[in-house]
């Protein structure tokens, strides 16, 4: 016991600090060996509330360290591999997606964050709102939640990652 408790005076929270920073490299050393090269996301709000978005941010913030990662954003999806889909698909933004997702390269993959993406959360389906993402597009992945964490994110971002050197014929 003492020996742990030295250990947490002296490296900080073992379950949090430590395994973060494995996790970073072991991630960015994945990437490279999966991509050849970062890994590219456009974001497309389709209508939420804001509240995935917030803790998509988060993600840019230095304890997680996205770009450090071999991760990052882009403003066009010509130059993406991941199109990251948040909020209820909104009647007004269905074309606008289509278009994203057809504008992208193959392969293309498709990450769905939070319950409205699922079946419209609290939006529902009604006159403004489709309501899932289901039947616009292919979707790959899926996470939970309202909102999901940004520790949730990077694990699904990861795993579709990993996903996707299984799916390439070598």
């Amino acid at each position: 016991m003492w020996h742990r408790a030295r250990k947490l005076i002296q490296w900080g929270n073992l379950t949090e600090t430590r395994a973060e920073e494995v996790t970073s490299q072991e991630a960015q050393l994945s990437l490279h060996r999966i991509m050849g090269r970062a890994l590219a996301i456009r974001l497309v709000d389709a209508g939420s509330c804001n509240a995935c978005e917030l803790e998509i941010q988060a993600l840019n913030n230095p304890y997680y360290n996205l770009e450090g990662m071999g991760i990052r954003w882009v403003a066009s999806p010509r130059h993406a591999d991941l199109l990251m889909v948040t909020g209820p698909i909104s009647r007004a933004m269905m074309t606008a997606l289509r278009r994203t997702y057809e504008a992208m390269p193959e392969p293309r993959l498709v990450l769905a964050v939070g319950q409205c993406t699922r079946n419209g959360g609290v939006f529902g389906s009604n006159y403004a709102c489709q309501g899932g993402i289901w039947d616009i597009l292919p979707v790959d992945a899926y996470v939970e939640g309202c909102p999901p964490t940004p520790h949730v994110l990077l694990q699904a971002i990861l795993g579709l990652v990993g996903r996707r050197l299984v799916d390439v014929p070598h």
